[in-house]
């Protein structure tokens, strides 16, 4: 075999081993529910059933604004068809701020976490996702996620220090008249940028 002909094939190989896939759920059914028969447009159970899906993958869910897109890890979530006890750590509403209804829509979800995916539509009172308008899915690991979307999780939020009587706004300490002009102009810095009032504060300190 040519080199050149090798280098070809060694490349094509490399580039099937690390491409990632889009996969449009319900294929040209989109992701759609009739009220009308309380129908949704594809069996998204068998759908699901005959793709492969891995981490760094993509769900593009062609849809409307009469539909939502619910991913959860949550089981019980998913189950109750609705996310009013879901919680932030486990489930995600997608939504792209339309509120007008029947909007063409295109919802794209990377898949991110290992193992099991729920996805559903919690529209009409859960209705749409006790109708057809939910599946689950597995998720493996492949080739694992791209840099993109290999992110590490934002820092714990911490409360920041309080005073003695409980308040979280800034001391302001009296500095001495001869301790010169540069602490002075510390704590008004610093107070100014807490508060983002730079200009009021000024007033005060001329």
């Amino acid at each position: 075999m040519a080199p050149a002909m090798q280098l070809t094939l060694i490349a094509l190989f490399i580039t099937g081993a690390t491409a990632y896939t889009n996969h449009t759920v319900g294929g040209t059914s989109g992701w759609l529910f009739n009220p009308s028969t309380n129908k949704s447009s594809a069996n998204y159970a068998s759908w699901a059933a005959n793709q492969t899906f891995d981490l760094g993958d993509y769900l593009i869910f062609n849809t409307n604004t009469n539909q939502t897109v619910v991913l959860t890890y949550n089981e019980t979530t998913f189950r109750s068809c609705s996310i009013d006890n879901s919680s932030d750590s486990d489930t995600s509403v997608y939504s792209h701020g339309n509120e007008q209804f029947g909007q063409p829509l295109t919802v794209e979800v990377p898949l991110t976490i290992e193992g099991t995916n729920y996805f559903f539509s919690d529209a009409s009172d859960g209705i749409q996702c006790e109708n057809g308008m939910a599946f689950g899915i597995n998720v493996s690991h492949g080739i694992g996620l791209p840099p993109n979307l290999n992110q590490p999780p934002p820092p714990p939020y911490v409360e920041p220090p309080s005073n003695a009587d409980g308040s979280l706004t800034p001391t302001v300490t009296n500095v001495p008249s001869g301790a010169g002009l540069s602490a002075g102009a510390n704590v008004r810095r610093e107070v100014c940028y807490a508060l983002t009032l730079c200009g009021i504060f000024a007033l005060f300190f001329v």
